[in-house]
């Protein structure tokens, strides 16, 4: 009889959470115990494998002078040792849960340090790991002191009987693949390392071993009650609040409660035997109650974003300088609200955010989405071996980050299909705290949450959503619970590329559905590792850019700020969209305030609008011709005032568009932003918009004068009616019909994607490489010259009749009429529709009367304000990571574009147009992945003129292009009238 031994498995693959770590704790930033940052150059040997090295640096003596160097905190992959790897879903190695493959990098670690001469006698003292990925084994002074798993959680060893005085040899060998690695695969890069701060604490004797404070707010009688538990006892003192209590003993007292828009914190003492700690308080007390989510008694909204932490050079390496210019941004541009996806943050950053002021979603460290693709086989979350790590891991977040008000939900992780582990985790997180509500996406039936949660669902299930009538559980008692939550989006409005769009009709319902409380887009900054082209151009790359073999390409820079931190177009839209302030026209439709009124109405959950100042600026044709206060009353949250408007200035020309504009701004300057800042603001015509360019009667007939015909500024090729030149301007490239743009990533959408993919469908189509074909060339003796076109696809039999009608009159001017008709049965939407041509690369300076100052397509349209603008071409484009169609100005006048002696070309619309300027063409612009792949041409600048484009959508990830900002192929007539600026 023949028996089989089972080799026990190595600690980097046991389902473990490791061995020799301390009982998690609160982090404590202010404290008077010592501290020595380890943080710094340490010495580094990477290995191919796990095995490849015995632990013999960790000796004390061992000579390490032949080894690399680089900084911790940091990622190996970063400094020249191996390559970073992306991948969404799929793990980057076999699915054979717990084992990892034998090819694991392992990086040994080396740091000498010395203890300062004033480090403390007596006590104790810890080895604190704040971050490290995704696996470490510890030695101090050449004795092991445990391994430890969670990447982005902290880990704790005892050393106190260790230490010398000096040369005190630290030894940390890091596995990037682990076991842990089953529990971490979260949408990002793969980058090992001790990315976090490494710190050692003395902890002496009587010192904090935990503490728990617990700071509830009484709405009904604006007091606030203050216990805080802790482990050995001591005492508090709150001196603003006149409290000096022993620990565990409550006391209530008034006070002004923490929200996000008044993020009010108390400064606190602890003290014990051993250590005296600073903390700040903020008294708020979070509920669901009436199927809503509550805090301090009000409903709120949120207004989120979905953050992962990223650095452009340092990846995962976050320092205090990059998180807290994150919060301000975040302030500046009206958001509430942070998702920490999909781990809990540096502990600093909530820190930030409780003095700034932003809801807080903490997310565990877990996703398993890899074996989704697996129809959750062997999924750890439902394996019970796997149940320890899991609760290890809630523990170590709960514990760690129990003390910031900021933190409202804890979530369970993310995207790890269902299981007993999340029910487990739930569990001990509800007992351990019952002061917050637990949030989870991945079960639809909410068993284990107290809210519904949802990624990307469509807006038309919002609705439903909202009404509380969407498609029934199977489960009728769960179908009951679910109903009766409050609903958000932890995920919508994919921000990959160009997007993301349907914005405003999202909001819409989040403001309509009082269930509906609002979202988190995905996400706040594009994952684009900075690099330098050969001719010293900055760019970003990503996955696929460093030879992985599994990657997901640019879909891991899916963000409103690009890597370097820059806002894009989707951030600025996103700041209006939210805006806490409605100013609206006071007719019955609310558009305009031809009637000299405005409706104001507040719409933050706690804040008056005492912290606001209004102004009004009165513009004609994009020139201001008056300005003023407006006085708006101090309006408690979801109040409304009409307020008249002063009577126009005078200045306006007879006949001159004109527009109200009206802004709240900051009164006082906070702690993220200057006095004067823009919250919020809105225009309301005071004139009907003036009618553009129309097609004007000739002055006279069209000659022909050889190969050439010519119309008063105008001359045209005679056999295919191609205007060559205006006024002496030479056309590089003549006016003629594009329905093409270089797709964006969400033209293109994603694989998964059950409704259309535009993108896909108009490259197979073949409408990047429509032909032109002239038809007929005809001049009448009334002034017109009229050429008749088909522009089409190969291989199809769809395509448009185009007629291009030219006139020009005595002032010089010349006038285009343009009338498209489809052919055929097309089964989509167009991606643009207009002319496209080009003018000598002289005319580098773009400026026009319309919607800006930066782009804006039919669904991302909200930030575009009616005015006059002046912009080098250069800058009209907008450098998403993967170049895509950009640079679009909205409801253009006119636009002209001069050279530096100001002569040029203006053009004027009828209707207001689309206006595109760029140095190279949409063909180049759809080949390039990169953006050094754009080489600006020296001949020319390509312009497009569009009657319509087809809208953004979401669908990189979430849903499509709503009906309504569909360009679908359907007759159009447009005019454009162009003058030789000289």
């Amino acid at each position: 009889m023949s028996s089989t031994q089972h080799t026990p498995l190595p600690y980097y693959e046991d389902r473990s959470p490791g061995a020799g770590t301390l009982p998690p704790r609160p982090w404590t930033p202010s404290s008077d115990a010592a501290r020595l940052s380890l943080n710094g150059t340490w010495s580094f040997r990477l290995s191919p494998t796990a095995t490849a090295e015995d632990d013999a640096f960790a000796r004390p003596g061992y000579d390490a002078r032949g080894w690399d160097e680089i900084p911790v905190p940091g990622h190996w992959v970063l400094h020249g040792h191996g390559a970073p790897i992306y991948t969404n879903v799929r793990y980057p190695f076999p699915v054979d849960p717990p084992h990892v493959p034998a090819e694991n990098p392992t990086g040994d670690h080396l740091r000498v340090f010395d203890l300062p001469g004033d480090w403390p006698d007596g006590g104790d003292a810890v080895l604190r790991f704040e971050g490290v990925e995704s696996c470490a084994r510890v030695w101090l002074n050449g004795e092991e002191l445990g391994t430890f798993k969670g990447s982005r959680l902290p880990h704790e060893f005892p050393v106190g009987g260790l230490l010398e005085p000096s040369g005190n040899v630290l030894a940390v060998r890091v596995h990037q693949w682990s076991s842990g690695s089953y529990l971490e695969d979260q949408d990002q890069w793969w980058l090992p390392g001790i990315f976090r701060e490494v710190t050692l604490e003395h902890r002496p004797e009587g010192s904090l071993a935990d503490y728990f404070v617990h700071a509830s707010y009484d709405h009904t009688t604006g007091e606030g009650t203050l216990r805080i538990d802790s482990d050995p006892g001591g005492r508090i003192t709150v001196p603003e609040l006149g409290l000096d209590l022993a620990t565990g003993e409550s006391a209530t007292v008034p006070v002004e409660p923490w929200t996000a828009e008044t993020p009010r914190l108390y400064e606190a003492w602890l003290t014990t035997v051993g250590e005296s700690v600073s903390l700040r308080v903020g008294f708020r007390t979070v509920v669901v109650e009436d199927g809503l989510l509550k805090v301090n008694g009000r409903r709120v909204l949120f207004r989120g974003v979905n953050r992962h932490e990223f650095h452009p050079e340092n990846g995962r390496a976050v320092d205090l300088a990059t998180m807290r210019r994150d919060l301000v941004l975040m302030k500046r541009h009206n958001i509430n609200a942070v998702r920490t996806s999909h781990y809990p943050p540096h502990p600093a950053f909530l820190g930030l955010c409780d003095e700034l002021g932003l809801w807080v979603i903490d997310e565990c460290d877990l996703e398993t989405h890899g074996f989704g693709v697996l129809d959750w086989r062997n999924n750890p979350v439902d394996d019970d071996r796997w149940t320890p790590a899991l609760l290890d891991r809630a523990e170590r977040m709960v514990e760690r980050d129990k003390n910031h008000p900021a933190v409202v939900m804890w979530s369970l992780g993310n995207e790890c299909g269902t299981g007993r582990g999340l029910s487990a985790m739930a569990d001990w997180i509800r007992e351990r705290d019952p002061s917050r509500v637990i949030h989870y996406e991945g079960d639809h039936s909410c068993a284990d949450t107290d809210v519904y949660s949802r990624m990307y669902a469509p807006h038309e299930e919002v609705d439903l959503i909202g009404r509380r009538t969407e498609p029934p559980w199977s489960d009728p008692e769960l179908d009951a619970k679910r109903r009766a939550l409050p609903f958000i989006q932890c995920e919508y409005a994919h921000a990959m590329g160009n997007g993301p769009g349907g914005l405003s009709e999202y909001q819409r319902l989040f403001e309509a559905h009082e269930r509906c409380q609002g979202g988190f887009v995905w996400e706040w900054i594009d994952h684009g590792f900075t690099r330098r082209a050969p001719d010293g151009r900055f760019y970003h790359v990503y996955g696929g850019d460093f030879g992985e073999e599994l990657h997901d390409g640019n879909f891991v820079c899916d963000g409103l700020v690009f890597p370097d931190r820059t806002p894009s177009p989707g951030l600025i839209e996103y700041k209006k969209v939210i805006e806490p302030v409605r100013i609206e026209g006071a007719e019955a439709d609310g558009a305009g305030a031809a009637d000299g009124a405005v409706r104001i109405t507040n719409g933050h959950d706690f804040a008056d609008l005492s912290h606001l100042a209004f102004t009004w600026t009165y513009e004609a044709e994009g020139e201001a011709i008056g300005s003023g206060e407006l006085a708006v009353p101090p309006l408690p949250p979801g109040e409304s005032v009409e307020l008249k408007l002063p009577a126009p200035p005078p200045g306006a020309e007879a006949g001159a568009e004109t527009w109200w504009t009206v802004e709240a701004r900051l009164a006082a300057a906070t702690a993220w932003a200057e006095a004067g800042h823009t919250v919020a603001w809105a225009q309301l015509p005071a004139t009907a918009p003036g009618a553009g360019a129309r097609a004007l009667a000739s002055g006279e007939a069209p000659r022909r004068e050889g190969d050439r015909i010519v119309l008063g500024p105008g001359v045209f090729d005679a056999a295919t009616g191609a205007l060559t030149s205006l006024g002496g301007l030479h056309v590089t490239e003549p006016p003629r019909l594009d329905i093409w743009r270089a797709p964006t990533d969400n033209d293109n959408g994603a694989s998964w994607q059950p409704d259309e993919r535009w993108g896909v469908i108009w490259r197979r189509l073949g409408l990047h490489r429509v032909r032109h074909r002239t038809d007929a060339v005809e001049t009448t003796p009334d002034g017109v010259l009229t050429v008749r076109t088909r522009v089409a696809p190969a291989a199809v039999d769809i395509g448009l009749e185009t007629v291009y009608r030219w006139t020009a009159d005595a002032a010089g001017r010349l006038s285009l009429a343009v009338s498209v008709t489809p052919l055929g049965e097309w089964p989509c939407p167009l991606p643009r529709l207009g002319l496209r041509l080009g003018v000598p690369a002289a005319l580098g300076d773009a400026e026009w009367f319309g919607g800006g100052p930066g782009e804006a397509y039919p669904d991302t349209r909200t930030a575009a304000r009616v005015g006059r603008w002046a912009l080098p071409v250069d800058e009209l484009q907008t450098p998403y990571v993967r170049p895509q169609e950009n640079g679009a100005r909205i409801d253009v006048r006119w636009a002209r574009l001069t050279a530096p002696d100001g002569s040029g070309v203006r053009i004027e619309g009828d209707p207001a147009f689309w206006f595109t300027a760029r140095r190279w063409t949409t063909e180049q612009l759809d080949a390039a992945e990169h953006t050094p792949d754009l080489d600006p041409s020296n001949d020319t600048v390509w312009l497009n003129l569009d009657h319509g484009q087809h809208g953004i959508g979401s669908q990189s990830c979430g849903p499509g292009v709503l009906a309504e900002h569909r360009l679908n192929a359907t007759s159009a007539e447009f005019s454009f009238t162009f003058s030789r600026l000289t």
